[in-house]
């Protein structure tokens, strides 16, 4: 037997009984049943599929894997979007079907991707779910499934609810397909909302989803499944723990921007250190380079390279956490590279005062570090309150200034920023601090997320919208499909209303991978 036969055996008492089954089985296979659409009609090529239903924008394909990547290059061929189920479909596969669709402005969900809700319709395996605001990308189909229904239960309804499949998100990869789905349900006037759910990515790849996802222009709810910073909301960001609280947090982003539009006024920004602070800059300022951190307080240090964590790779510190690396000798330098110290350890303060206490060390620090000419970033916290030094942006702010000075006469752009913690009844006044900072140049935050913010918007990865954006046509209402393999999936198209075609498709030269290949040649001679 080989992949495109079916091996039927009976047991029976008689050879009656045995010939009467056998018969049964004859009459069955004769009715062919599942997937006919109207009239009965299964083409046996996606080319006599596409001339009787052209319409269908997508492809759902099914087949052996082995045989997958042919019949998805087909599609893409013929203009078409692609559902790809199947798996075993190789990485260099994969790349090069993602590579040509996106060069096509053309989707590929997939390989192995179980589940999609597009113009209303379920693909694969798919709930039952109202339409509504609230737009999905999840390289985690059980994932996106519950992300659904949650929405469904609370009231509002999906837009669109793209999976990926696995492997989208892996560096070879390089979410090529989640890229184009957030940019899609960016343009999309039917999504309010997105959320985008994903086990861990690659850190590089996750940098890129973020950097679209503040993009968009609108609230996206992030999980990174086991990994997400400790962040609450950078900008238009916001970071879920569950599946559950995901849902919960796009459907409130929802009415939130629904009220705020309904006042006529726009929504405040979370983070004010995102806006210019001074004449001549703008937002949009990256110095390049590397940051590096000056913390006093160990646990600010811990919290800020966990937030910092989902953009920059690698990180190194002398207190590293998380997926940041040791500093080899902490005490003679902090480079090449992004690095977070935490001048308050004890290896720091043997014979020598808190930095809290003492900035003598913490200057020494900003000195050296502003003179490399690799740094475009530095950060600093400032921590009030009594037991601290009575005036440490007093100190801090002349080093700060000169700092950005001299970086400027030597040709670059350094930037500082600076967390400040306390209170305005605090011996020392927050807002004076501030104010004492903001004049010597620096940036100031008064939470992680702002810190991270401006890291983010000085030296984090740009992100660009692809070059042939997906049209919007791809996911509207009504949806039709040419179904390539599991009939079932035909099947639930059509019970949902959806126009859809069965292929009665067959392995190319039944199966034999020889002869299959002399087809293939002779195939693409013929169209050269």
């Amino acid at each position: 037997a080989g992949p495109g036969d079916l091996l039927i055996v009976v047991r029976a008492e008689s050879d009656a009984a045995a010939a009467e089954a056998l018969a049964k089985v004859d009459a069955l296979l004769a009715m062919r049943p599942g997937g006919l659409g109207e009239g009965g009609y299964r083409p046996r090529s996606l080319d006599g599929a596409l001339r009787a239903l052209p319409e269908a924008r997508w492809v759902q394909i099914s087949v052996p894997g082995r045989f997958a990547a042919e019949v998805a290059h087909e599609s893409l061929d013929r203009g078409r979007n692609v559902f790809l189920y199947s798996d075993n479909v190789t990485l260099a596969d994969e790349i090069a079907l993602k590579e040509k669709a996106r060069a096509r402005g053309l989707l590929v969900l997939g390989p192995d991707c179980g589940t999609a809700i597009l113009g209303g319709a379920g693909l694969g395996f798919a709930n039952r779910v109202r339409r509504g605001p609230v737009g999905i990308v999840a390289a985690s189909g059980t994932g996106l499934q519950m992300v659904a229904s949650r929405l469904h239960a609370l009231g509002s309804g999906v837009s669109q609810a793209i999976g990926l499949g696995g492997r989208d998100l892996s560096v070879e990869v390089g979410g090529i397909s989640a890229l184009q789905a957030l940019d899609l349900l960016a343009r999309d006037p039917e999504t309010k909302a997105v959320v985008l759910l994903a086990k861990p990515p690659a850190p590089a790849v996750g940098a890129k989803l973020l950097a679209a996802a503040r993009k968009a222009g609108k609230p996206v709810v992030v999980n990174f499944l086991g990994k997400n910073p400790p962040l609450g909301r950078l900008g238009n960001v916001r970071f879920a723990v569950s599946l559950a609280q995901a849902a919960d947090l796009a459907a409130a982003a929802v009415l939130e921007d629904s009220a705020d539009s309904g006042s006529g006024l726009p929504l405040q920004p979370l983070a004010p250190a995102l806006l210019p602070e001074r004449e001549g800059r703008t937002a949009e300022t990256r110095p390049g380079g590397f940051f590096r951190g000056l913390f006093a307080g160990g646990t600010l240090a811990y919290e800020v390279q966990l937030g910092l964590q989902v953009a920059f790779d690698p990180i190194f510190s002398n207190a590293p956490i998380g997926t940041s690396r040791p500093l080899d000798d902490p005490a003679r330098g902090s480079g090449p590279g992004h690095a977070i110290l935490d001048l308050g350890a004890d290896e720091f303060t043997v014979g020598r005062l808190h930095p809290m206490i003492d900035p003598d060390l913490r200057l020494r620090r900003l000195r050296a570090e502003a003179a490399d000419p690799e740094v475009g970033l530095i950060l600093l916290d400032v921590v009030l309150g009594d037991g601290s030094h009575a005036d440490p942006a007093g100190v801090l702010a002349p080093e700060i200034e000169r700092a950005i000075l001299d970086a400027g006469h030597a040709g670059r752009r350094l930037e500082v920023a600076v967390l400040v913690v306390g209170t305005d009844d605090d011996p020392q006044g927050m807002s004076e601090q501030i104010e004492t900072l903001r004049r010597a140049g620096a940036r100031t935050a008064k939470t992680i997320e702002e810190l991270v913010a401006i890291a983010w918007d000085r030296l984090g990865p740009e992100a660009d919208a692809p070059a042939v954006p997906v049209s919007l046509d791809a996911v509207a209402a009504p949806l039709a499909a040419i179904n390539v393999g599991v009939e079932t999936f035909c099947d639930s198209l059509l019970a949902q209303g959806i126009s859809a075609l069965q292929v009665d498709w067959r392995p190319p030269a039944g199966g034999n991978e020889r002869l299959a290949g002399i087809l293939a040649r002779m195939k693409a001679r013929s169209t050269e």
